[in-house]
């Protein structure tokens, strides 16, 4: 018969054990993230994987530039460990969200160690002008720096980057709440739209993985080795879209598209893009901008025109009937189609882009 002081020690052990089992279950639950817009919030479920749980603010579809928060959006900030944020002024509602929220986690830049292109004033990029072959050796360059930090985990120093990050997106902040408070929200100095240039991502990645790593130590090696695939892949979708630029004519490399979001791509593969609006889908194309575009549509040749899936075509529609230039496609600047659709993830957009343009452009 067994002793009941053992039965007793039994049914203790038992209980401490049922006890414990939710305990270890909430341990492994997704560690809960934000990311402000749906390119971002791919890249970090790419990287993240079933470790995390990923909630995008402006969604599919959705433009980042005329987003309002919603208290929803304020609640799942609250509850976030990370925040991804594009940074680079993209965001020109985020300081106010997450006053909003009282966020305590971290918030992570993701553009952090990317040099971002100057906005040009007169509302497009000559990539033309560029020599390919320096662009590539300053993006290799810049890549392996990034290796370079990763491989030596310079914490202290990734720590004090991420704040001057923080310092630079709130820099002009005083300006653009003023702006705000009219309605508008203007983008500073530099052209925030550094995901369109797959040299980039490849930093977005390497910030990520490194953040999630901080985070989540005990699932660092997974985010490692999501990230590398990531960037491989990446790496070989950009040789395939300069094969695929490298073909078309010096004289069938201008774009023109609604508003200025592409000046990576085209400092990247050697295109020059013209657009009626300015970084903003609100900005508004002057009649004298306008008529300078049509101008120059005429002047060149230009036989296509793109639209956004986030921008009013009818402005691009105007264009190309008084120009008669076709409608070439529909280009995908800032925000994911559905997962079913032609740019359901970043990099089914970026190869989509890429096809959409050359193809009408080489025709």
């Amino acid at each position: 018969m067994i002793p009941r002081r053992h039965l007793l020690g039994s049914a203790a052990a038992l209980t401490a054990l049922t006890l414990a089992g939710p305990l270890s279950a909430q341990s492994d639950a997704p560690m809960p993230v934000v990311a402000t817009f749906s390119i971002l919030g791919d890249m970090v479920e790419r990287i993240g994987g079933k470790s995390v749980a990923v909630t995008t603010l402006v969604g599919r579809g959705g433009d980042a530039h005329v987003y309002q928060p919603t208290p929803a959006d304020a609640r799942a900030v609250s509850e976030a460990d990370l925040l991804f944020v594009n940074g680079l002024e993209f965001e020109g509602w985020l300081d106010r969200l997450i006053d909003a929220s009282a966020f305590d986690g971290t918030r992570v830049v993701a553009t952090e160690g990317i040099t971002p292109m100057a906005f040009e004033e007169e509302g497009h990029h000559d990539g033309a002008d560029h020599d390919e072959h320096g662009d590539e050796e300053h993006d290799d360059a810049h890549h392996d720096d990034a290796d370079h930090d990763d491989a030596h985990h310079e914490d202290a120093h990734d720590e004090d980057a991420g704040h001057d990050a923080e310092h630079h997106d709130d820099a002009h902040h005083d300006d653009q709440d003023h702006a705000e408070a009219e309605g508008h929200h203007h983008h500073g100095a530099f052209d925030p739209h550094a995901w369109q240039s797959l040299a980039n991502a490849r930093v977005y990645a390497t910030n990520i993985a490194r953040a999630l790593s901080r985070a989540d130590p005990g699932n660092a090696v997974i985010y490692e080795a999501n990230a590398a695939v990531y960037i491989s892949q990446m790496e070989a979708l950009d040789a395939e879209i300069r094969a695929m630029t490298a073909a078309l004519p010096a004289d069938r490399r201008i774009v023109v598209t609604s508003h200025d979001a592409f000046q990576y791509f085209g400092r990247d593969y050697g295109l020059t893009f013209l657009a009626p609006q300015g970084l903003s889908t609100e900005s508004e194309a002057s009649a004298k901008d306008m008529a300078a575009l049509i101008q120059r549509i005429r002047a060149d040749g230009i036989s296509a025109v793109f639209i956004e899936n986030i921008a009013d075509p009818r402005l691009l529609e105007q264009i190309a009937r008084e120009t008669g230039a076709t409608i070439g496609g529909t280009l995908y600047p800032g925000a994911l189609s559905e997962p079913e659709g032609p740019a359901g993830t970043y990099l089914d957009m970026m190869r989509h882009n890429a096809v959409t343009l050359t193809q009408a452009l080489g025709s």
